[in-house]
């Protein structure tokens, strides 16, 4: 039987923090679709942590969630800047387009999942024409999905050039808990120029949801209507948002992170094969060939080869220091 402890941060079940919010919100009748007292604690949490005033809903998946945000920054008839291996541009199946009918994608190259500024500059510089989608936001990630953890001072030199063109700019903060626990200012993001902001829930150890957070909220007309329209206003509404409630009253959406992280730095210690990139959240990517990979499997760990070649091994809110020796042992043996 396939063991899949490290495939993903989201093979893990939801921590107790999250399923006591949700038992205490099942209690009684609520009004539905996000008007509901539960989503509105939520929401004031997620504003205090962020030190920001902002229009906040609650989705069941990052894909919509960051869909929805490209498809309010950008028309049809434009596209959207991002990593050349960020989740929009490989891992959504064409949603960004779906959800912004039509909305496309420009891809940039950079080190281990951040973009090189360089790259940006000359996306920027590019003329209008009538042949091609013409930028009109920047999508940035952190921490990326190499793993490695984005200094505010970093993003913010990417984003000035975006906002000096008058373009949006969204924040796929899918690990941003991660991030957080490595050292990123949480409070940073409303005042470096973000409009909006996804704030990931289900990788740091909820059931699914994650926040839509408009920092912009002249963005915000309409909102529950393109909601609606997207299959992401939801009935009960307190379901998606009562895990924020969980997370954020107890400090478990970064402390929980920060155990990731730990827990990541352990197995990069305890690792036979060469590390790709800097372990800097809670994710290892490793120089494997494939006999090696087959032989980890047929030990019955699954992991997955990531993008660019490296085999990737993600850590947890749930994992223990049990959990990375054995797989620890398991590596050594196959190395």
């Amino acid at each position: 039987m396939a063991r899949y402890d490290f495939a993903s941060d989201n093979v893990a079940g939801a921590m107790p923090e999250v399923m006591e919010a949700l038992a205490a919100a099942n209690a009684g009748a609520a009004s539905g679709y996000g008007t509901d007292h539960v989503s509105a604690r939520a929401a004031d949490l997620i504003r205090a942590a962020l030190d920001a005033d902002a229009d906040i809903r609650f989705t069941a998946s990052g894909t919509a969630a960051n869909c929805l945000a490209l498809g309010i920054l950008a028309q049809p008839h434009e596209a959207v800047l991002a990593h050349e291996h960020a989740h929009i541009c490989t891992d959504e199946t064409g949603a960004p387009g779906f959800f912004g009918a039509g909305v496309g994608l420009i891809p940039l190259p950079g080190a281990s999942g951040r973009i090189d500024p360089a790259a940006l500059q000359a996306a920027l510089a590019e003329p209008d024409v009538s042949y091609r989608q013409p930028a009109a936001a920047l999508s940035l990630t952190n921490a990326t999905e190499y793993g490695t953890v984005q200094s505010v001072e970093a993003l913010a030199a990417l984003v000035k050039p975006v906002k000096a063109m008058g373009y949006g700019v969204h924040l796929d903060g899918a690990r941003l808990s991660n991030a957080v626990a490595a050292g990123f200012d949480l409070k940073a993001v409303a005042t470096m120029g973000v409009d909006i902001l996804v704030m990931g829930g289900t990788k740091a150890g909820s059931t699914p949801t994650e926040a839509l957070v408009l920092l912009n909220k002249d963005l915000g007309r309409r909102l529950d209507a393109r909601l609606k329209h997207a299959g992401q206003l939801v009935s009960k509404g307190r379901f998606l948002s009562a895990p924020w409630i969980g997370m954020l009253e107890t400090g478990a959406w970064s402390i929980r992170a920060a155990h990731a992280n730990a827990m990541a730095r352990k197995l990069a210690a305890l690792m036979p094969f060469p590390i790709a990139h800097p372990v800097e959240a809670n994710g290892i990517f490793v120089e494997m060939d494939e006999a090696a990979l087959e032989r980890l499997r047929a030990k019955g760990w699954f992991v997955y080869r990531f993008l660019d070649g490296t085999v990737r091994f993600m850590c947890s809110w749930a994992t223990t220091p049990e959990m990375v020796e054995e797989l620890g042992s398991a590596l050594r043996e196959i190395a």
